[in-house]
């Protein structure tokens, strides 16, 4: 098998990985793939400004909401992400994500329309399933086009949707729900993402289609690398799996604290759902959008090539990022809390381009889709599923002791879980070097052997 160091390389018309395409074009392509990623994240932010509101309205507890916008909708949104990985790495993905854009789109204009928990249940699963079609596919098309030294400020770039998301979807859900209720919230927010995935239909092109010298060994059935396989090749990697772990425990913290901080602005500070979109959109949004991009472009212009120095830095972001997020509940007004929240989100969002992108240059091509399919599905199921329902768990199990105030500390208690997640980073800096030595060594011998077949299959 092929490294992913030296397969791409090996590439008719890639250069250090890249495809040749031409500026204009990997720039629409990233731009387009970004907005679609930031409608992919606006309704997991809709439902935890309109928590507080759901809960009155169909009278749930918030171990009930902890449930509905954690594992129930994880599981399947984490579970949906292997096959659809899997025809991801040997597939079109286009397709894969102008199907799944248009049925997460419909599902989140249906929430609107749920009269019983039950209902918003089912709606939000359909919702989970077509989002799991989103990041995976879209990784591995800009892994196709980016070369290695290019990656992380590419990946950051793409993974700008995300704090672009924070900032329009805070804003507009926070106002929509305001204004208008979260019933007329959730269907204005969904309806946008049928555009979106047409106009990704219409113009985005799929590589694998256009080189069929290139694809003759991609698509092929017979050399397709089980899942079994796959799993067993990315654990192997030491850097991987602790990679693989950071993202889980930082999920379930950082998914565990978002999903709950609207309801305790609005518990503990009095502010309605219109001003904390505003407050969040501006945090979340803008300083977020500012350390994704920092990251990864001071990543690409001082680390290029040194996945090490990046790491190490992403761990120590991290750290701090802890420290951060526990003074936001100890604030004693609003305005020192989102303070603190600023800077928290400044540099935690500074690790995402780097990470994302040390993992596209350490797993071999052909499972690049599925690597970033496995990191979700246990960061998923371990973040998004468990962490919002420990805090509801850990909230209502406080409440006889501090009433109202329980959120606050039960918040305060999850977050210096970040520390751990720096752990991981720091221990997967002290590998990733000899790892991707190694694949550079191995991809070179299986380069060889590979040249040596076709020359043979000419002769």
């Amino acid at each position: 098998m092929i490294s992913g160091v030296d397969r791409e390389s090996a590439a008719p018309g890639a250069t250090d990985g890249g495809m040749s395409a031409t500026p204009g074009y990997k720039n629409y392509l990233l731009t387009l793939l970004m907005v679609i990623l930031a409608f992919n994240f606006i309704d997991r932010l809709a439902l935890g400004v309109a928590l507080q509101d759901i809960k009155s309205e169909l009278s749930l507890s918030d171990t009930q909401l902890g449930f509905l916008s954690g594992i129930a909708f994880t599981f399947f949104y984490a579970v949906m992400g292997i096959p659809l990985a899997r025809w991801a790495d040997r597939g079109n993905r286009v397709t894969i994500i102008t199907v799944t854009s248009a049925l997460w789109s419909v599902g989140v204009a249906l929430c609107g329309a749920a009269a019983t928990f039950v209902q918003l249940l089912l709606i939000r699963i359909g919702v989970a399933v077509g989002e799991a079609g989103c990041i995976p596919p879209a990784h591995s098309l800009i892994a196709d086009y980016y070369t290695r030294a290019e990656r992380p400020r590419a990946l950051a770039r793409y993974m700008l949707g995300a704090p672009i998301s924070l900032t329009v979807g805070y804003f507009a859900a926070g106002w929509l729900n305001e204004l208008y209720g979260w019933r007329t919230m959730f269907v204005v927010l969904g309806l946008p993402g049928l555009a979106l995935a047409a106009i990704a239909w219409l113009t985005i092109k799929e590589p694998r289609a256009a080189s069929r010298t290139v694809s003759r060994a991609a698509v092929s059935s017979s050399n397709e690398p089980s899942i079994r396989e796959t799993c067993s090749t990315l654990w192997r990697i030491v850097a991987f799996r602790h990679l693989l772990i950071c993202f889980s425990v930082w999920l379930f913290f950082a998914y565990g604290l978002l999903q709950w901080q609207p309801t305790f602005f609005m518990r503990t500070h009095g502010l309605q759902s219109g001003e904390l979109g505003t407050w969040f959109g501006a945090v979340y949004g803008l300083l977020g959008i500012v350390g994704v991009f920092l990251g990864g472009d001071l990543a690409s212009r001082f680390a290029a090539g040194n996945e090490r120095l990046q790491l190490v830095s992403c761990a120590v972001a991290f750290a701090v990022f802890a420290v951060l997020s526990v003074c936001v509940y100890l604030a004693p007004d609003h305005y020192w809390a989102f303070t603190a929240l600023a800077f928290a989100v400044l540099g935690g969002n500074m690790a995402q381009g780097p990470m994302f992108a040390t993992i596209q240059t350490l797993v071999p091509p052909r499972m690049r889709a599925m690597s970033i399919a496995l990191v979700y599905f246990f960061a998923n199921l371990i973040g998004m599923g468990l962490g919002p329902l420990v805090a509801g768990v850990l909230s209502d199990a406080l409440h006889p002791a501090f009433g109202e105030e329980s959120l606050r500390y039960a918040l305060m208690i999850l977050s210096p879980g970040y520390l751990w997640a720096s752990w991981h980073l720091w221990r997967a800096s002290r590998t990733v070097t000899q790892a991707l030595e190694s694949q550079a060594g191995s991809g070179s011998a299986a380069k060889a052997a590979d040249q040596h077949l076709q020359s043979a299959e000419g002769a």
